[in-house]
């Protein structure tokens, strides 16, 4: 590989990294937002709150235009089920990861 291609290849690989780095950082807040809700998700589904709100809507006492996804168990219990199964694949990305912490050429240790 000549040095043009080189360096046009490493600057491609620059971008796509910044990209991706970015885009982590933006999904990683989002879900820190997101933990509260599915927090407050789960105390909902085991709640008597919850079992009255279903009781509720198969006694049709509900509007018919209400949006009632929360009340479906799967709903819930499938946005818990995804967490629960996003946690342990973010750790075994970060200790999977070869690259750990790097420093920069001449900085001091």
């Amino acid at each position: 590989m000549e040095q043009i291609e080189r360096i046009q290849a490493m600057e491609e690989k620059l971008n796509a990294a910044r990209s991706a780095i970015e885009a982590m950082e933006a999904a990683l807040k989002e879900y820190a937002a997101a933990r509260a809700d599915i927090l407050d998700l789960d105390n909902y589904l085991k709640s008597e709150a919850w079992r009255q709100d279903f009781a509720a809507d198969e006694a049709g006492l509900l509007p018919a235009g209400l949006r009632r996804g929360v009340l479906s168990e799967d709903g819930i219990f499938n946005v818990l089920e995804a967490d629960a199964a996003l946690r342990p694949a973010l750790r075994q990305a970060l200790q999977s990861y070869p690259g750990g912490s790097r420093k920069r050429k001449g900085a001091e240790p």
